[in-house]
């Protein structure tokens, strides 16, 4: 927070602002600020004065002379008599009531047990004073400033809770069938988790997908109609063919392998590929 001449914003002197799009709230207390400052409180902006922990006075946008409850010295006059400094400490704490992004990430287990990775991003805004005054009362500042970092912290284990609710019934290969489902669960609980700390959700996208990578791709196969076995098949000619092999197609249509007239073996069933120039 910038404070120049009794100007109190929470704008840089380039004109940037310090809350951007990922900080929730940004404070300062500051021994010059005074009866007679000039607050001023951006579009995006609310704003809360508090003084020895106490909340005198919710701010909106605007531009404001701020006035303390300890007015018997004002302005130069306290801080001369102070030595430069008020007796008084007041916090100066800027809320960001534009939408900002949050991501959450975190393991999940199918009903076999199976691990999935999940991806949640959702955004947020700050929507009223009162808004305001809850998200500083119930979180509480680790620094000067709550970011959306910490805001994926709390929310973290309710977003987990709604995730395996759906996720631990469900067969790992049946996961996209129920993702609308899993998207309201998560939307119901982490609405109301963050209601408690004056945050509105708004819109809310969630990825699931298998933690193993080879779990992956041999999904993959059979969601484009291929069978179990067959999805095996091609999955190990396509490593084959990585690596060269030229008995790659013989492992993707299940046949055997021959030089010479000799086979040497028939996939998926003989996994040990032909080393290469057998005889």
């Amino acid at each position: 927070m910038a404070l120049n001449r009794q100007v109190i914003t929470a704008l840089n002197r380039d004109g940037t602002d310090m809350l951007g799009m990922r900080n929730v709230a940004l404070k300062q207390a500051d021994d010059s600020i005074v009866s007679g400052s000039l607050l001023t409180v951006e579009s995006n902006h609310f704003c809360i004065v508090k003084s020895r922990g106490a909340v005198l006075q919710v701010y909106e946008t605007g531009q404001y002379t701020l006035v303390t409850p300890d007015k018997p010295l004002i302005g130069s006059l306290v801080q001369g008599f102070w030595g430069g400094s008020s007796p008084w400490q007041y916090e100066i704490i800027y809320i960001n009531r534009a939408k900002l992004l949050v991501r959450s990430e975190g393991i999940a287990t199918t009903a076999e047990m199976a691990e999935v990775s999940y991806q949640v991003d959702y955004y947020i805004h700050v929507d009223t004073p009162d808004a305001a005054l809850k998200l500083i009362t119930h979180m509480p500042f680790s620094g000067i400033v709550i970011d959306t970092a910490e805001i994926a912290a709390y929310a973290g284990p309710a977003i987990e809770q709604a995730i395996n609710q759906v996720v631990q019934v469900t067969k790992l290969e049946a996961i996209n069938e129920h993702i609308t489902e899993l998207r309201e669960v998560v939307k119901e609980h982490l609405s109301g988790f963050l209601a408690i700390y004056g945050i509105m959700l708004n819109d809310l996208k969630i990825l699931v997908l298998p933690k193993d990578e080879r779990m992956r791709e041999l999904i993959s196969l059979q969601a484009i109609g291929l069978t179990p076995i067959e999805a095996v098949r091609y999955y190990l000619a396509l490593r084959m063919a990585d690596r060269g092999l030229i008995s790659a197609p013989n492992a993707a249509a299940g046949v055997p392998f021959n030089i010479g007239g000799q086979s040497l073996g028939t996939y998926p069933l003989d996994l040990q590929p032909p080393r290469q120039g057998s005889t």
